[in-house]
């Protein structure tokens, strides 16, 4: 392998997408958004009538991304990480953002209600730095900043230079 594997979650409208993507372009690595990747594979098993969205059917993601993930050079994005193999990945990077920030996105992205209340909570209670935690060896999971643009040229500039370091160790 000659690029790690790199998980980045959190709550919806931290930033994932726009991080990931640029870090692809930057690092010569393969994106994934799962949401993307699932939609166009349909790997649902079903639709929660109360969020008004599809259930994931994670064995099948799974299936889907096992060859890609052995190859290494991977960037995956998704909000949930629980069900990833913790092999996957050299690192895992939760993106936490300040809520009046993530209340305006998510309710710019046409989030109401409970959907947008429940991905609020979830972002105060820090549901998904905790679910990393237990997920994966906590050496390899770091908490990112993701209210601003200059948040995002840094983390961009840290994962760019944690990149090159495990490409000079790894090779």
């Amino acid at each position: 392998m000659r690029r790690p594997n790199i998980l980045l979650t959190g709550t919806p409208g931290v930033g994932k997408t726009t991080l990931g993507k640029e870090l692809a372009s930057r690092a010569g690595m393969t994106y994934i958004n799962v949401g993307d990747m699932a939609k166009e594979g349909e790997l649902y098993e079903g639709f929660d009538e109360e969020y008004g969205c599809p259930i994931l059917d994670e064995d099948r993601v799974i299936d889907e991304l096992e060859d890609k993930m052995s190859e290494g050079g991977v960037i995956v994005d998704y909000h949930g990480c629980d069900f990833f193999p913790e092999r996957w990945f050299h690192i895992v990077f939760v993106l936490r953002t300040e809520n009046a920030v993530l209340y305006d996105r998510l309710e710019s992205r046409g989030y109401k209600g409970k959907k947008l209340q429940d991905n609020i909570q979830c972002e105060i209670f820090q549901t998904l730095y905790e679910e990393a935690m237990l997920s994966y060896r906590e050496e390899i999971v770091h908490q990112l900043p993701s209210n601003a643009p200059e948040d995002l040229e840094r983390n961009l500039d840290q994962i760019m230079q944690w990149i090159e370091q495990w490409m000079k160790d790894n090779n």
